[in-house]
């Protein structure tokens, strides 16, 4: 939806046009293979903003989220399973811990990929999993609803909330273990294809130097709340896919032309306040977007669609996948507040 002009773009470009878009309704059907975790690792992609000193790009965040839109409207599981990846890399290269020099290069470079295992931090006041300092190390019990790219990771930052409600971020393992136990592989109206599982944790043992960082629930929450309140790039990604679909129906061209130009608009917006240097003094106006974006990509979404006609239904259809992949979207990283701000927004028309 932009021309900037710099090399992972193109990379991102090249890739789905090549790899993704040609097997992203086979993929839907059965699950992301290792080889496009790998395609996205070779075109750097997974150190897109990782620090260049560890073997990153450290490319501006207008470039991530280009690439992001990019590779979620070619294939969103794939999209999906990747950009777990990215929130351990950042994490990581923000604190200061043992785990930076060890995992920091490896995981910048995409020579280990990396999942996440703390969302259920915002469920608070219940403590899905809970931490306990135990013989120089921590001891995780409980468990964490949804892990995405079982089978694919290597590690994953999993978090755990202790009795004094402080937050502990530890790298381990992604893998069956002593104390960790994953589910089947969860069945999903989309992005079944991500590989997500749940994970039972009884005694898993970290120890004291897989500890990324500490912090208060409080704090956690402040930091959280402008950060979950932005409208996801891959809503924008998801809609301008659906849109070239459109487009490229006899009937369809003047709706996508349309559809386009509001897509453009709260995509501005949208950037605009995630960039706002007072995070917090604009969570209700980025709360507004987001339902907005949402709005556009559910219309795009339906357009393609119904354009599509009865050949959208079919599970081979690029439409109905685009539209499954769109409800997905409403509910990746919702919070309270997001949710009662979309459902009052649906209520008010």
């Amino acid at each position: 939806m932009t021309t900037t002009a710099h090399p992972l773009v193109t990379a991102a470009r090249r890739l789905t046009r090549d790899l993704l878009v040609p097997q992203a309704e086979r993929v839907d059907r059965t699950e992301v293979p290792a080889g496009h975790l790998e395609a996205i690792r070779r075109a750097g992609l997974l150190g897109v903003g990782a620090p260049r000193e560890y073997g990153g790009a450290n490319a501006p965040v207008a470039v991530a989220r280009e690439t992001a839109e990019i590779l979620a409207g070619a294939c969103c599981s794939t999209w999906f399973v990747q950009t777990q990846h990215h929130t351990p890399v950042k994490l990581i290269a923000a604190h200061d811990s043992p785990v930076r020099e060890r995992l920091l290069r490896p995981l910048a470079t995409g020579e280990l990929l990396a999942g996440i295992a703390f969302a259920h931090v915002r469920a608070f006041p219940r403590v899905p999993v809970r931490a306990v300092a135990e013989r120089g190390g921590w001891r995780f019990d409980g468990r964490v609803p949804w892990y995405t790219g079982w089978g694919l990771n290597d590690v994953m930052l999993l978090a755990g909330m202790t009795d004094t409600a402080e937050v502990v971020f530890v790298v381990a393992d992604a893998r069956e273990q002593p104390g960790l136990t994953p589910s089947a592989p969860l069945r999903l109206a989309a992005l079944t294809a991500a590989r997500t599982v749940s994970l039972e944790l009884d005694g898993l043992w970290v120890p004291e130097e897989s500890v990324v960082l500490r912090m208060g629930r409080e704090e956690f929450a402040r930091i959280d709340l402008p950060r979950a309140a932005n409208a996801s790039p891959a809503v924008f990604g998801v809609a301008a896919a659906a849109l070239e679909l459109l487009a490229g129906t006899p009937e369809g061209e003047a709706t996508a032309r349309a559809l386009r130009e509001r897509l453009d608009g709260v995509r501005r917006e949208s950037y605009a306040l995630a960039d706002h240097p007072a995070p917090h003094a604009c969570v209700p106006e980025r709360l507004a977007v987001r339902t907005r974006a949402f709005d556009v990509m559910r219309a795009a979404t339906t357009a393609a669609i119904v354009a599509g006609g009865g050949r959208a239904m079919a599970l081979d259809n690029r439409a109905q996948r685009l539209a499954r992949e769109g409800l997905f979207l409403l509910v990746q990283g919702q919070t309270a507040d997001a949710r009662r701000a979309h459902l009052a927004s649906l209520a008010s028309g």
